[in-house]
This record gives C-alpha cells, sequence and structure tokens, in this order.
C-alpha cells in the first residue's frame, strides 16, 4: 500500500501521569489515513492510557497532539468525536434489548418533526454496512442479543464509521472470537483502511497484527521501542520489543531499556 505522507493524527512527546507513578514517557504515535497501525504491548505498557489520552478520556500532561498537521486541543470525548475519531472499546458498548439500527443511532437518533426519522436510520444504517462489504447479517432490524460475536463485533465498528468518522481505533476487536468470526473481523479491519480511514488497532495477538498491520507501534514500559513498518520485522521481533523493549537493531537503547525496566 502506498505509504501516505502525512499522518492525519499524531502525538509527540506524549507524558501522562497519575500521581507520582509516569505511565507515559515522551510517546510519539502517528496514524496515517488507509493505513491500519497496531498499537502492541504487554499489560501495564500503556496502550489503554495512550488510547485514552487520543480518545480525551484523560488530558495529556505534556507534549503535542495534531489532527490533519495542526496542534489541536481535545479534552474529552466529544473534542475527539467532533474531529472525527472514533474509538470501538473491547465490551462494544452495545444494548442487547435494541435492533442493529437502534444501536447504531444511539444517542444520536435523527428525527423528523418530533418524531424519531426510523425510515432514514434504516437505510442509512443499511448503506453503511454495504459500503463496508458487510453481508453477514441478515436484517439491520435484528436485535443485538441473536448476533454471534463476530456480528456484535461488525456492529460495533459500522456504528463507528456512521458519522463520517476519519480515525477509528479498535480495542483487541477478535479477542474471544472463533477463527471464522475473526477472519470477518480482520477483512472489516483491512476495508475501512482500504476506504481511506486512518485505523489504529490495539491486539495481543500478533498473527493478527502482522496479517491486517501497515506500520507497528511497540510500547515498553510506557515508551515506544519501536514505531516500524510491519514488513520489516517478524513475529518473533514484536514478541522480544514488547517483552524487552528490544530486538536486534530495532527498540530502545540498552540503557534506556533498562532504566524503564
Amino acid at each position: 500500500m502506498t505509504q501516505a505522507t502525512e499522518p492525519i493524527l499524531q502525538l509527540r512527546g506524549v507524558d501522562k501521569s497519575f500521581g507520582a507513578v509516569q505511565v507515559l514517557h515522551e510517546v510519539d504515535l502517528s496514524i496515517y489515513p488507509g493505513q491500519v497501525t497496531a498499537l502492541v504491548g504487554d499489560n501495564g505498557a500503556g496502550k489503554s492510557t495512550l488510547v485514552k489520552c487520543v480518545a480525551g478520556i484523560y488530558n495529556i500532561d505534556a507534549g503535542d497532539y495534531l489532527f490533519e498537521g495542526k496542534p489541536v486541543q481535545v479534552s474529552n470525548p466529544r473534542d475527539a468525536a467532533a474531529l472525527g475519531i472514533e474509538i470501538v472499546y473491547q465490551d462494544l458498548a452495545l444494548c442487547d434489548n435494541l435492533d442493529i439500527v437502534q444501536n447504531m443511532f444511539l444517542g444520536r437518533e435523527p428525527k423528523s418533526g418530533i418524531v424519531l426519522d426510523e425510515g432514514q436510520m434504516e437505510i442509512k444504517a443499511r448503506d453503511t454496512l454495504a459500503s463496508l462489504s458487510v453481508r453477514t447479517v441478515s436484517s439491520v432490524r435484528q436485535l443485538v442479543a441473536s448476533l454471534s460475536g463476530g456480528q456484535r463485533q461488525t456492529v460495533a465498528i459500522a456504528k463507528s464509521v456512521l458519522w463520517n468518522s476519519k480515525v477509528v481505533m479498535l480495542d483487541e476487536p477478535t479477542a474471544a472470537l472463533g477463527v471464522a468470526q475473526t477472519r470477518q473481523v480482520l477483512d472489516l479491519v483491512r476495508r475501512l483502511a482500504d476506504n481511506g480511514l486512518g485505523v489504529l488497532l490495539i491486539s495481543h495477538n500478533m498473527n493478527d497484527v502482522k496479517e491486517v498491520s501497515d506500520r507497528i507501534t511497540a510500547l515498553y514500559l510506557g515508551r515506544v521501542a519501536a514505531d516500524i513498518p510491519a514488513a520489516d520485522v517478524t513475529t518473533g521481533q514484536i514478541v522480544e520489543l514488547i517483552t524487552s523493549g528490544r530486538s536486534g537493531e530495532h527498540g530502545l537503547a540498552p540503557a534506556v531499556a533498562q532504566e524503564s525496566a
């Protein structure tokens, strides 16, 4: 895939502390349009904190936040959503007692006069699923309670791109899915990027990371150990970056890795 010249979203030198504990140390993150960037790291590496900083849930202590090349202030999730940043969390935040259309528009329902515009919502839901080549859902009026894990993930991802989003962040989208459902979700992740969105994939599954990612950003104890094209590292090297902060010529300087540990 052609390398986009400029990131759509970029963090530079970001620090984040909670009291006396510094969780992120001068972290750089770049998400490019039309590409999947995988964010990998062990538990406690700072992935969740970094994503919440991007989402506006946490304010950064130091560093720069740029969107489409311009400095921005993201102080809460509404600021992030206004820029076109959507996040699909691991719990999906779907309501079992509502159907697909109702879930996709929950809290953002269009109205026709004083009543909800059900027709417009249904058309937009169908069009969004079609634009992502989703064929696993038989009806947009199915209750979410009746859907499989893979179908639920598909609905949550489709919901995230319904609002003219430019960046979609996916937290462990294939966790707890079977082989066939994982295949469907990975294909959908790839289509998001092929449609021009910037995609951040947070995952512990290195096979998934290698299959769909264009770039890999590896965190080690709150520091970026490597930000590298996925084609330039093996699965084994990614694991070494995650567990020790270094792999061959890639990673933190030995003194920094030792200090972090």
